[in-house]
Formats: structure tokens, sequence, C-alpha cells
């Protein structure tokens, strides 16, 4: 995640034109960003469908099948989507931070092989039989198919994380006489602490954000009353799969994720929670605007004790603030990144509040005719997808200014040789070709959705 520099000032005042690493960083920024609204998607939706394949195996009923088939087509477009924009991905490892993978690429390139060799593959290739072969497959075959695109799916999502953790919790690593970090032990590389918890926390975020989209649908097609059972399977699974996922999300994974975080890297907690001062029984901000050259927070709305007590168990503990630290290690762009940090926890509250109303009336048999509930359940399905962004930018501006964390300094990690010119003119390349695939994404699922599960099911037919 990249976030930007102040610009450097001419004596008269005018401003130089953006550097080239501040536009390697927006440039790796915008890319990633984009291409992971595709999978977190497909990474929650692998489970959710193999739930609607178990169902279908078990009940026998032939709408969870249908339902299975028409998620499917929707996680089939996602997949392609993000296959087409993480492989740019890759690319910029060697061109906008190429020095930065001749130092690290020992670590990281590891994993990385690994998540395209293993992940990759096993989820590409199973995903052509779940979706062909169902009529070729026994039912258990193809369950199983099913079973191997989320085994798949949530492996590449680990072997990423584990990358993503190493550079925020290095660990497992020796450094030769020419600079570059070298794998010590494998094992402890792949099952470091900080992977565990970053990956349970985030593949619970992908469940709320598939969860939130199944629940849109089932919602939209209960407040059209469409005629049949597709709107409640769909709604009742979301839900459900909603509620678990939320908890989940805020307790244990958040709270474990976050505890290990203030003990690892301060600095960055206290950037996110606005606490410029080392402050016993230290308040928890809900709002406010924090104001960097002042240290404080203007306008806040704070509740007393909180944030010790999450931290440490106890109202009295001592939370360290950035006071106690040198400016330059100070995260960069400190405001975006409380702004992140409360954006995440803020919508994070609402969800499990939603879900919470909803997994009520649920149980009390009243939810499919709630329509004052429906229209919110359907009009949130995009906020999980800023939830997400917001905690990811929160999770690696909060790294800055570290590209890994004690190591390596970010304007240490960026080619030397590839100008702002260049980075620039790529970065509008890649602006206008994500627009379009964006417009080509809506219209693919849009059709889809309208088009309900029932037109999924007489092309089945027809075809067999």
């Amino acid at each position: 995640m990249i976030t930007s520099t102040p610009g450097k000032h001419h004596q008269n005042g005018a401003k130089h034109p953006m550097d080239a690493l501040t536009l390697h960083r927006i440039h790796f920024g915008f890319t990633i960003t984009y291409h992971y609204l595709f999978p977190q998607l497909t990474m929650g939706l692998a489970l959710l469908i193999v739930v609607l394949k178990t169902l279908a195996l078990k009940t026998g009923d032939e709408k969870y099948d249908v339902s299975a088939r028409f998620w499917a087509k929707i996680f089939a477009i996602n997949f392609v989507l993000g296959v087409v924009t993480g492989i740019p991905m890759e690319f910029q490892f060697g061109t906008n931070w190429s020095e930065f993978s001749r130092r690290t690429g020992g670590v990281i390139g590891m994993p990385l092989a690994m998540e395209g060799i293993f992940s990759f593959f096993l989820e590409s290739a199973f995903l052509g039989l779940f979706l062909f072969g169902e009529h070729r497959l026994s039912r258990r075959m193809h369950w199983l198919s099913a079973f191997l695109v989320f085994c798949g799916s949530w492996f590449s999502g680990f072997f990423i994380i584990v990358t993503n953790a190493w550079m925020q919790h290095p660990v497992s690593y020796t450094v030769n006489a020419q600079g570059v970090y070298e794998v010590a032990s494998f094992w402890a590389l792949l099952f470091n602490p900080w992977a565990i918890l970053e990956y349970a926390h985030n593949m619970c975020a992908a469940v709320v954000t598939a969860s939130f989209v199944m629940s849109a649908v089932g919602a939209l097609y209960l407040l059209q009353r469409r005629p049949g059972d597709y709107g409640r399977i769909f709604l009742k699974l979301g839900v459900v799969a909603g509620v678990i996922s939320c908890i989940l999300q805020i307790f244990p994974t958040g709270d474990l994720h976050g505890k290990y975080m203030a003990k690892h890297q301060p600095a960055a907690t206290a950037a996110m929670e606005g606490l410029f001062h080392s402050t016993k029984g230290a308040p928890i901000a809900i709002m406010g605007q924090p104001d960097y050259e002042t240290q404080t927070i203007d306008n806040p709305i704070a509740v007393n004790k909180v944030l010790s007590f999450l931290i440490y168990g106890t109202t009295s503990a001592e939370v360290t603030g950035l006071d106690h630290f040198p400016r330059d290690q100070w995260p960069s762009a400190l405001p975006l990144l409380f702004y992140a940090y409360h954006i995440m926890a803020g919508l994070g509250t609402y969800f499990a509040a939603l879900m919470a109303v909803a997994g009520f009336l649920l149980w009390r048999g009243k939810l499919f005719t709630a329509r004052w509930l429906l229209w919110p359940i359907l009009l949130s399905w995009p906020l999980p997808y800023i939830a997400t962004t917001a905690g990811w930018m929160t999770a690696e501006i909060g790294r800055q200014p570290w590209l890994v964390y004690g190591l390596i300094r970010t304007s240490a990690g960026s080619s030397t040789h590839v100008s702002a010119g260049n980075s620039l003119f790529t970065l509008l390349g890649f602006l206008g070709l994500y627009s379009l695939l964006s417009i080509l994404w809506i219209i693919l699922v849009y059709t889809h959705i309208q088009s309900g599960p029932n037109a999924t099911h007489h092309t089945e037919v027809t075809l067999a």
C-alpha cells in the first residue's frame, strides 16, 4: 500500500513535481487496491459455495445445486479479473521496486512461488472441473471439486499473507555479505505469528464481503418479489455466515492482531489511535481530527481508559504514544492512517450490528418480510469493500516509513532507473484500463444477477 509524501519546495515557494518514489508508491498502491476488490469476494464465496454444495448433497434438493452454480459464475468472473489485475503487481516488483526485490527476493520469492505453483493451479484447475464437469462427475466428486477450489483459494491467500507478514514482522532470516536477505528456517517463515493472526483476520473479512454480497442479492430478489426460494436461500446463508464472520472479525482475530501489533509496532498503534503522548489509562478516540503539528486530536469523542483495557486488559496500563519515537519513525501520512483505521473499525461495528438484527429476525422467522431491514442489507453490499480497503491501508501505512519493518526503509527499496515520467505514464495507462475493466465487471455481474438462478438452471438443462 502506498502513501504520498509532501512535495519539496523551491526557494521561491513553487513545488517540484512528484518524485519517482512517490509515484512508485501511488502506482503500486492503486494496482494492489484495485486487484484486491476481486480476491476478497472469491475467497469468501469459495466457502459459501462449498456450504451450498454440502446442503445439496445432504438434502438432495436441486435448488442448492442451482444456487451453487449461480454463485460459481460470479466467482469465475471475479477470478478472471483477479488474475488479470494481479499479474501486473508481480512485474512491479522488478520494475518499480527492483532494489527491494534484489535484497529480499530470497525470502519473499519462496511463498510467492508456492502461491503460484500450488495454490493458483489447484484453484484454477478444479474451478474448470466445477464449472464444466457437473454432468460428467458424480455428486460427491463435484462436491470435491468445489472443496478443492476453496482449498486453492484459501491456500493462495495464506501464501500472500505470509509474504506481507514478513514485511510487517520479519522473522527467520539471515543477511549475506551483499546485504541480501535469505531464509533461515522455512517453517518459521511460514508460521510467522504475525502471518497466522493476519491471515485469520483477513479471511474473516473475505467471508464478511461474500456474506454481504450474497445477502444483498437475496434481499434484492425478495424486494422484487421474485418467484422461487432463491432469495430466501441467499439471504439465510448470507446472514448466518455474516453473523459468524462479523463476530470472529472483531474477536478473537481483530483483538489478537491488534494486541500483537501494539507489542511489535507500537508507533503504528499510537498513530492509528491518534495517541501523541504516552498515557496511563489511555482513552480510545471514537471520532476526531488528528492535528500533526499541535499533536492533538481536534473535536474528539473519546471513552476514557478503554484503549489501555483493550491492549493490556487493565484500565491503568500505560500505552506508548508517538512522543516516545523519533519523528523519522512516525508513520507517514498520519491523518490518513487515523481515518483509515477508524473507517475500518466503524464499519466493522456497523456490520456486526446489522447482521445481529438480521440474525435475530431470521431466528424469529420475520426476516423475509421485514422490508425495513431488507433495504439496508441490499444497500450495504459495497461497504465491506470500503472496510477491507481501509484495513489494508491501515496495515500498510502503519508500517511506514519501513518497507520491511525495522530493516529496509521504503526510500531504499524503489527502482532508481525508472523515472517519475515513466511511472506516471504507466499509472495513467492502468487507470484507463482498469476503468474499462470496471465497466465490464459491472455489466457481467449485473446481467447475471438480473437473469437470476432460474436462467442458469434452464441453460444447464438445455445443454445437458
